[in-house]
């Protein structure tokens, strides 16, 4: 495929994940989020696994259970803690920091070098969220602040572990993998901190379908995709996108208006997912390695780890 689809489907998964918010409070029922993140998982992951009918190898378990735990349970939980004890905006202003976690992560994991390109677009890609969804007067929560930024750096160490760590199958067989350990890790969590989740409503049910099917299984194969094709750097500035879809379908299903404010933060996060993924095709026309995947911050060598 070519790089203009790469670049399409990886940027449909946070597009479609900023679809969680609304669906999670019109057809979900509240107060169990750990349960709803591992129903979410376990039950996609598994499907996917009899789709695909290939398990880890023994030497790879370990590895696909840290990257489980990092992608999804622990992002997860953090996720819902940080949303319950922040203002929405002040939740996601925070998460936006993981472009940046990311590029500091890679330059660590994968020997990648910090390029003024990505470190602005990291940046400039915050403000816009800020601007998108920040309120004057936003209270902060000492715990929902570092669940904000425990949820960050945890998805921002998964991303770049997910590129670091390619084992040799398909990238649906890593989605599976991936899911039903993360699944796994939060069934029992789920169990002990959030008894007497009730039976599903039809409501409830086409909302765990969603977020299940389309906003597991299908996104996050769309997204680790994206990692191994396009490098960490350049599928995480796409995660921007989320934040402005549940802007977008707040303004067009729930009668949400939009501030000056948050049309100039939208327009600054278009700009920044533009200007991203032009310094990504520069410097992939510009490397001499075949493998370069990373366009915001450039291998040392011309060759990836």
């Amino acid at each position: 495929m070519t790089r203009t689809s790469d670049i399409l489907l990886t940027a449909a998964a946070p597009a479609i994940w900023g679809s969680t918010y609304i669906v999670t409070t019109e057809l979900l029922p509240q107060g169990f989020p750990l349960t709803v993140g591992m129903l979410r998982a376990l039950p996609a992951g598994l499907l996917l696994l009899v789709i695909v009918r290939q398990l880890p190898p023994r030497d790879w378990v370990a590895r696909v259970f840290i990257l489980g735990a990092l992608n999804f349970s622990l992002f997860w939980a953090a996720l819902f803690v940080a949303a319950y004890r922040l203002p929405g905006g002040v939740a996601a202003t925070l998460g936006a920091v993981q472009p940046l976690i990311v590029l500091l992560l890679s330059r660590l994991a994968l020997g990648t070098r910090l390029q003024p390109a990505g470190i602005f677009v990291a940046l400039s890609g915050a403000l816009g969220v800020s601007l998108l969804v920040l309120r004057p007067h936003s209270g902060l929560d000492a715990i929902g602040v570092a669940a904000a930024f425990g949820g960050a750096l945890s998805m921002g160490a998964g991303t770049v572990l997910t590129r670091k760590w390619q084992p040799p199958v398909s990238p649906l067989t890593f989605t599976a993998w991936q899911l039903t350990a993360g699944g796994i890790l939060l069934l029992p969590v789920a169990l002990i901190v959030e008894p007497g989740f009730p039976l599903p409503t039809a409501a409830n049910l086409a909302g765990l379908v969603w977020l299940a099917l389309i906003g597991g299984a299908l996104t996050y194969y769309f997204w680790f995709r994206g990692i191994a094709r396009l490098g960490p750097a350049t599928a995480t500035a796409f995660s921007f996108l989320s934040p402005l879809t549940a802007v977008c379908l707040g303004w067009s299903l729930l009668d949400q208006k939009l501030s000056p404010a948050q049309l100039a933060g939208a327009t600054i996060v278009i700009f920044s997912v533009w200007l991203g993924q032009r310094a990504g095709a520069r410097a992939m026309s510009s490397a001499s390695g075949p493998t370069l995947h990373a366009p915001i911050a450039e291998p040392r060598g011309g060759k990836a780890a």
